[in-house]
């Protein structure tokens, strides 16, 4: 309950704030998945996912940067910005994507 109550009021405050794209984040046990959403459009742009967070990071940087997206929103879900979803956002910042 808490958890999607925190993770509705991130999204709102992001949605509310920009026109960008989101950088969505979704973490498992094993694995960290990412996704560059337009929610405008409704659609998902790209997707990456893995083990480890630096080369999801990577990759969905070099994704984007294939279709021209350089400046995204950084939606983070119920998650602490900590651990693995830091190191995905800095592993995507160093390759080129802005938030």
């Amino acid at each position: 309950m808490l958890r999607t109550e925190r993770q509705a009021r991130v999204r709102t405050r992001l949605r509310a704030r920009s026109d960008r794209p989101r950088l969505s984040v979704f973490r498992s046990l094993k694995f960290i998945y990412a996704q560059i959403i337009d929610d405008q459009k409704r659609i998902t742009l790209a997707v990456a996912w893995g083990k480890d967070p630096k080369k999801v990071g990577e990759q969905l940087a070099e994704k984007g940067k294939k279709m021209k997206i350089i400046k995204v929103v950084f939606d983070r879900g119920s998650y602490q910005y900590h651990g693995r979803v830091k190191t995905l956002a800095d592993a995507a910042r160093k390759t080129g994507l802005e938030f």
